[in-house]
């Protein structure tokens, strides 16, 4: 082994963290994502103990005594259960990092509207890791690396992530974030909608995870073509005994288009604050939807329709805030030396 080998086998590979409301995704500097689970963790309420985490805990959801709660320690994009968060982000630290002695680099995507005590809480549920250096990306960044945008371009170039938890849009010039805006309007809330609309038609309860397949299998914002149906199984919200629903797309277009509609406002109103110097690039180019929301059947019609311009879904859209900051590994060392900074490697880069 050489010394440069070693030296990596003490100290670890640089890693980026997509730390969402839905999901946590790892990028190992060289190997790309490693690890993609549900932000989800299971607490024996008894004994206060952690008893299972991501995919494991997921798999609880709605199957387990009233002992065990299945909660996820982030909420709207931010940490809303410290303790529960750092345990997520700490488990999956050692699970990557193996027996290396010291901890590796580490860069975090954070909404872009986020306050200094949330981010102090990112930072601090993982450096309780004992991590060597964190650096905070914010995710429109990210997720413009991710999706191979050019952003040492001289014009402006948008981008609209669509996660979990948060939409962050924001439209990117050679100095970095020209303009931003962030919406707590994103996957989890079509899950509420569909969980509402289902209970008003159909008397029917379900929970979030039968929510989740039902907009995954015929979820749209727009209107389709074809008129699909999927079953959703829950209880009568009046008898308590099972029941079941053949619910359709329509249906689902019905209860989806309200918080649709909230991102499609927040485009124009971000649209309507942009220099006017940045807009012409922008409807020459066209904007680009990330997230995993982005794969709602119909979303990318819908924007473009209403913002008047293109926009088209990047290759892997759930994926690209992890892969962009990734990307983003290199410029770690341009941060300032201090307990963590706001990492931008469009300015680092000059």
């Amino acid at each position: 082994m050489s010394k440069e080998e070693g030296c990596e086998e003490l100290l670890g590979t640089d890693i980026a963290i997509d730390l969402g409301t839905s999901s946590i995704k790892v990028y190992l500097d060289g190997k790309g994502i490693v690890l993609r689970e549900p932000s989800v963790v299971a607490v024996n309420q008894d004994t206060d103990t952690v008893v299972a985490v991501g995919h494991e805990a997921y798999a609880m959801i709605g199957r387990t005594s009233d002992r065990i709660n299945v909660v996820t320690p982030l909420f709207n994009g931010v940490i809303s259960d410290f303790d529960l968060a750092r345990h997520l982000v700490t488990h999956y630290l050692r699970q990557i990092n193996g027996s290396k002695v010291f901890m590796p680099r580490v860069v975090v995507s954070v909404p872009c509207e986020i306050t200094e005590v949330e981010k102090r809480a990112v930072v601090d549920s993982i450096s309780s890791s004992s991590v060597r250096k964190i650096c905070l990306i914010e995710e429109p960044v990210a997720a413009a690396l991710g999706a191979g945008i050019d952003i040492s371009a001289p014009h402006g170039s948008l981008v609209i992530d669509i996660g979990g938890g948060t939409t962050d849009m924001a439209v990117l010039s050679l100095s970095g974030i020209s303009i931003s805006t962030s919406i707590r309007t994103a996957g989890n809330l079509f899950d509420d909608c569909i969980i509402k609309y289902i209970r008003r038609k159909y008397n029917l309860i379900i929970g979030q995870r039968m929510a989740e397949e039902a907009k995954i299998a015929i979820g749209c914002v727009y209107p389709r073509r074809e008129l699909l149906t999927h079953r959703v199984k829950g209880r009568n919200a009046m008898t308590g005994l099972p029941q079941w629903a053949d619910i359709t797309s329509d249906e689902m277009l019905e209860a989806m288009i309200d918080p649709a509609m909230q991102i499609v406002r927040a485009l124009q109103d971000l649209l309507e604050r942009t220099p006017p110097e940045l807009v012409g690039d922008i409807f020459e180019d066209g904007g680009v939807l990330t997230g995993g929301s982005a794969k709602i059947f119909g979303f990318s019609q819908l924007l473009s329709r209403k913002a008047k311009m293109p926009i088209r879904i990047a290759e892997n859209p759930e994926d690209c805030v992890a892969l962009g900051a990734g990307k983003a590994i290199p410029f770690i060392d341009e941060i300032d030396k201090k307990d963590y900074g706001t990492l931008n490697p469009l300015s680092a880069a000059y």
